[in-house]
């Protein structure tokens, strides 16, 4: 009997033994799972955080102090409001064209030059992507032309924000249809910039003009005078020094006026005594008496 109440007692102790054991891993679980859900939520909320977009940096502050409007690319007016910045990129281009509080435009920048793609983009049969440019106060005289700061070939628009009256014959055949041949040839530019600077604050006729890009890794600076480079050279004695019956670079020209130390080459410095504007491309009949250093076509650069 006593045996029969000993082995009761035993059993009943095991059972309760057993249903703490339990009750205490539930509940020890339970914490667990708990932890775990907080833990989880907190791992989400930093994703979510991480994951927000940052919002993208305004006109107002890429560009302080200045206001951006937009302009149809075919505008003819010459109006430019003061203090204000521009597109001025055909199509996708963003080209940034800026104005000071006299409505002059002063400055333009890109931080790529796109050329024109006649094959997927608008071009008219003359290469242009409108019929007409902007009429800036000055453009009525004779000696000057719709000058582009950024030419149709180079994906600019024809709206007064990028037009200046500027000499045809710079603009047609000098420095500045220079500076754009080469970029085109060089399939483009970066860090284009361009500097308009005026005689006085009352025209909207330039009176000198400094670029600076990027081409193959080389910085160029182009600098020049809104004036008819064909009188300068003249004045300078130049007339006829910089010219050849051939542009071939496989055919020579006459360098003895060039070359003062008759040595058979022609240096930089020599080039640019002589009137010549840096850099002198492989298709220039000078190309082949200088000296290219890096072996990328340029001279100069």
């Amino acid at each position: 009997m006593i045996k029969k109440r000993n082995f009761l007692f035993l059993l009943l102790m095991t059972i309760i033994f057993v249903g703490c054991t339990n009750i205490e891993e539930i509940s020890n679980n339970k914490g667990k799972t708990e932890s775990q859900e907080v833990t989880t939520n907190h791992s989400e909320t930093e994703k979510a955080a991480e994951t927000e977009e940052t919002p993208t940096q305004s006109i107002s502050d890429m560009f302080p102090g200045y206001r951006m409007i937009k302009v149809d690319g075919g505008d003819l007016s010459g109006h430019r409001e003061p203090n204000v910045v521009v597109d001025i990129g055909f199509g996708d281009r963003q080209y940034w064209a800026f104005t000071n509080e006299y409505g002059q435009l002063v400055r333009v920048i890109a931080d790529e030059i796109i050329l024109q793609d006649e094959r997927n983009e608008p071009v008219l049969s003359n290469g242009r992507y409108y019929s007409d440019e902007a009429k800036v106060p000055g453009v009525e005289r004779e000696d000057l032309d719709e000058g582009h700061i950024i030419a149709d070939s180079l994906g600019g628009v024809s709206n007064a924000y990028n037009i200046t009256p500027q000499n045809s014959t710079l603009n047609r055949h000098g420095d500045q249809a220079y500076m754009e041949e080469v970029i085109r040839k060089a399939g483009g530019a970066t860090n284009f910039e361009a500097i308009i600077t005026y005689p006085n604050p009352y025209t909207q006729i330039p009176s000198h003009y400094k670029y600076t890009y990027i081409i193959n890794g080389h910085k160029v600076l182009e600098e020049f005078d809104n004036v008819d480079p064909d009188k300068v050279n003249e004045s300078l004695g130049l007339t006829g020094n910089n010219t050849s019956t051939s542009s071939s670079s496989s055919q020579k020209g006459d360098i003895t006026a060039i070359d003062t130390n008759g040595d058979g080459r022609v240096t930089i410095k020599e080039a640019k005594d002589a009137g010549f504007k840096m850099p002198i491309t492989k298709d220039h009949w000078l190309y082949p008496y200088m000296h290219d250093a890096d072996n990328d076509g340029m001279v100069g650069e």
